[in-house]
């Protein structure tokens, strides 16, 4: 079956300007689609996904709730599709939200067969929603039960919401330090010149209509675990019934002379993103530390600032993480772009001139002009008001959890980017991963169980990175990899990068390849294991995607279409 759209009809229903009315379209014959196989049609200009799976026919949005991306262009794996750009997945039958990092769940249209063509219908009213909120509950009154998240991240978000779409009635108060609502905050490197409004990922109205308290510009400082409460510091206190902590981490400082002067700068919040921004525009920028974040830094400010220098620990920027071979692409990308690198180097002293960043000295001897020192060296975990509580942290200070994210106190979760967890795809081994699409996950885990459902914790992690307008993605645990084997050029800039560990992929990486690192995700979750003879092999079937448009070509280069 070719990848272009059948020939169809469509039949509106009597008058077109009647909204109750829907429009109904002939978008193929039954025998054109195989179980497991899908595929876009438009019905009134509004692209959507027709899939059959199980032996049934479904037609939900065919745009990500994320950003929008294309899942005609993803893959799909039984009742499953999964996202191309970003790992987000919805059920195709009810198009239902089934792994993050989307929010909300897909429109549904209604399907029938009759003499062997298969109809979409799609209500006028809802021709144009893209997205669709889980239902959700409200607060019962005389309902006293109390869940107190700490921390305005994802985890709490995600926490509050699954708790309403379950129907728990009673209180739940989400506190944060910062000053606004909960936001993307993988925005906040990739579009540094960033305004608040554009990034809140609900708006205040949200959580009065679904009974939801935010307290703003608060922070906890103690906990008492046997009379439920926490303290707070205004001098307040309040109790709880279940406590979820999400309270995230901060970024580490240089531990150096001249860190007090003007003009040093970490990126935590939105405020920090646009001062970084207007302080670098025309400036000598130095940047210490090679991390995703750093690397994006880099590459958001090239067109701003007059020069960027950046100083690494490693030989090659997240070498660790992505392998030498990524490490040299990225350092590629930037240098051609006149970023210059200083690595296997550390800074020993920062100079100034009337108290502003004047010269940055490095250990090799070197000293390098700056009007600004951007430092991104790494985090520690907010979780310094636990010390005297029963809570269970780690040696580095991360708050351990069992797979129903539980700590070691019962009626208290932890989740986020402070939280240390066992891993399934890992053979649960204990590890701690910042990354966005995990965090929520654990908030919806630590809300299951908070109401007697058991769920464990079952999501292969997913992350994305941007350099210059183009992608990486990223799938599953690559630490202690052995080897990696490589499809495609890296020096092409499109590849895809299979992390070798005893004789199995553990991880993947690609670049202008999709949607291959979502197939790889599609594999980690279904628990099939990818040999090494598989990485290896010229033949990719292993990675085929089901879907008439595709059938097993691989790489699919959608490099044109960046987030």
């Amino acid at each position: 079956m070719s990848g272009t759209k059948p020939p169809c009809e469509e039949l509106w229903d009597s008058d077109p300007e009647d909204t109750s009315r829907e429009l109904t379209k002939v978008v193929c014959l039954e025998t054109d689609l195989q179980d497991g196989q899908m595929m876009e049609v438009e019905v009134g200009h509004h692209s959507v996904l027709l899939t059959r799976s199980e032996g049934k026919y479904s037609a939900i949005g065919n745009q990500c709730t994320h950003y929008g991306a294309p899942l005609s262009k993803g893959v799909i794996s039984g009742h499953t599709v999964r996202c191309p750009w970003h790992g987000a997945c919805f059920n195709v039958h009810t198009g239902d939200l089934e792994e993050y990092p989307g929010m909300d769940c897909l429109p549904c249209h209604k399907v029938t067969i009759q003499n062997n063509k298969v109809y979409v219908s799609v209500n006028k009213k809802t021709l144009r929603q893209e997205k669709r909120l889980k239902s959700m509950g409200l607060s019962v009154p005389g309902v006293t039960h109390t869940v107190l998240l700490l921390g305005g991240g994802a985890a709490s978000l995600i926490c509050a919401e699954t708790l309403r779409q379950e129907n728990f009635g009673g209180r739940i108060i989400m506190v944060t330090r910062d000053d606004l609502l909960p936001y993307d905050k993988t925005r906040l490197s990739k579009v540094m010149n960033v305004e608040n409004d554009s990034i809140l990922l609900r708006r205040m109205e949200f959580f009065h209509q679904y009974d939801i308290e935010v307290w703003l510009r608060k922070e906890a400082v103690s906990v008492d675990t046997d009379r439920k409460t926490v303290t707070f510091d205004d001098g307040s206190v309040q109790s709880y019934d279940h406590l979820l902590i999400s309270t995230g981490c901060r970024a580490k400082g240089l531990d150096v002379p001249g860190m007090k002067l003007d003009n040093i700068r970490k990126l935590e919040t939105p405020e920090d993103a646009r001062k970084i921004h207007s302080a670098c525009l025309g400036c000598s920028v130095v940047l210490v530390g090679t991390s995703f974040v750093g690397m994006e830094i880099a590459s958001y400010l090239i067109d701003k600032a007059s020069s960027i220098s950046v100083v690494g620990s490693s030989e090659l920027p997240y070498q660790n993480t992505l392998g030498r071979e990524i490490g040299k692409v990225t350092m590629k990308m930037l240098s051609e772009k006149k970023v210059k690198f200083y690595m296997n180097d550390n800074v020993t002293e920062v100079r100034g001139v009337d108290g502003k960043v004047k010269e940055v000295v490095l250990k090799s001897g070197e000293v390098i002009p700056a009007n600004v020192l951007i430092v991104g060296i790494g985090v520690k975990a907010n979780s310094e008001f636990l010390r005297g509580s029963k809570i269970e942290t780690d040696s580095k200070n991360f708050v351990i959890v069992d797979k129903y994210m539980r700590t070691n106190v019962p009626t208290v979760y932890c989740g986020g980017d402070v939280a240390t967890f066992p891993l399934a795809m890992a053979k649960n081994r204990l590890v701690n991963i910042g990354h966005w699409q995990i965090a929520q996950a654990h908030g919806r885990i630590a809300a299951l169980n908070m109401l007697d459902k058991p769920t464990e914790l079952s999501s292969v992690p997913f992350y994305w990175t941007v350099l210059l307008g183009e992608t990486i993605r990223y799938t599953g645990y690559g630490e202690g990899y052995t080897d990696i084997v490589i499809k495609g050029k890296i020096e092409d800039r499109k590849f895809l990068a299979l992390y070798i560990k005893n004789d199995e992929v553990i991880a993947a990486a690609s670049l202008s390849y999709d949607p291959a690192v979502s197939a790889v995700a599609e594999r980690f979750v279904a628990g099939k294991v990818i040999t090494r003879k598989e990485a290896e092999s010229d033949e990719l079937s292993w990675l085929k995607v089901s879907r008439p448009t595709l059938s097993s070509t691989l790489p699919l280069n959608t490099s044109s279409v960046q987030c």
